[in-house]
C-alpha cells in the first residue's frame, strides 16, 4: 500500500508509483502539450484527477522517430480522434495506437497505468 504523502508527492512531481515487468503505475503531471507517443507493447489507461486536456488518439504520426525499443515519438498526428479530457474521465489507449496530449491549458494530473503485453 502507498501512503497518502507518497501519492501526493508523486502527483506534485509526476513520478512513478509502482513498477514491475507486467505493469507500471505513475502519477502523471502535465503543464503543456507533449510529443506523440506510440507504444508497440504497452496499453495505457489514463484516469484524470485534475484539469483538462485535448487528447488525440489514432491517425497518422508526423515525422516519427524511434526513441527506444518498441517506442516511437512524433511531432504531431494527422487525422485521429479528438477527446476533451476532464476530471473523472478515463480513457484506454491500446498498444499500437498513436496518442498525443495536443493541448494542456493548465495543470493536468492523471493516474497512468501501463500494461505490457
Amino acid at each position: 500500500m502507498l501512503d497518502h504523502a507518497k501519492v501526493d508527492d508523486s502527483f506534485a512531481k509526476g513520478l512513478p508509483l509502482l513498477l514491475n515487468t507486467s505493469y507500471k503505475i505513475s502519477a502523471g503531471r502535465r503543464v503543456m502539450a507533449g510529443s506523440v507517443e506510440f507504444h508497440e507493447r504497452d496499453t495505457d489507461i489514463i484516469y484524470v484527477t485534475e484539469g483538462t486536456a485535448t487528447f488525440i488518439t489514432g491517425g497518422t504520426m508526423v515525422e516519427p522517430k524511434q526513441t527506444g525499443p518498441n517506442e516511437t515519438h512524433a511531432t504531431a498526428i494527422t487525422g485521429g480522434v479528438t477527446h476533451h479530457l476532464t476530471k473523472g474521465d478515463m480513457i484506454v489507449i491500446p498498444a499500437g495506437t498513436p496518442h498525443w496530449f495536443k493541448e494542456v491549458p493548465g495543470t493536468f494530473l492523471y493516474l497512468l497505468i501501463k500494461v505490457t503485453k
